[in-house]
């Protein structure tokens, strides 16, 4: 049986946006618009998807990252890893409820 946790929760606000790309996580950096996220920042949601000068983002619910380095499954503290994912570091603290070579799914 496959489990999957895809739009439980999902709750996606549009932004300005500032060099962004779907998929990649990303931060408020200005007054309602979100910038890409350097290595170890905060970060904010993850890119649906751009359009011109606008972004979706999705802020709350189960999402799909990319991360970089080892990420277990459980209560994480993770970050940008600085290339669009994230990575275990001084970040908030997330559920990563499952884990695959180069992806996780976490709880936003």
């Amino acid at each position: 049986m496959n489990v999957s946790f895809e739009e439980i929760g999902r709750l996606a606000v549009t932004f300005g946006q500032s060099g962004c790309e779907a998929g990649q996580v990303c931060k408020v950096s200005q007054s309602g618009t979100v910038a890409p996220c350097a290595e170890g920042e905060k970060f904010c949601g993850v890119v649906e998807g751009v359009r011109g000068e606008y972004a979706a983002v999705q802020v709350a619910g189960f999402v799909t990252v990319g991360v970089s380095g080892a990420v277990e499954v459980g209560y994480v503290n993770l970050c940008a890893d600085g290339n669009g994912g994230v990575k275990a570091g001084a970040g908030r603290e997330y559920l990563v409820v499952s884990v695959h070579a180069d992806t996780a799914v976490i709880k936003l």
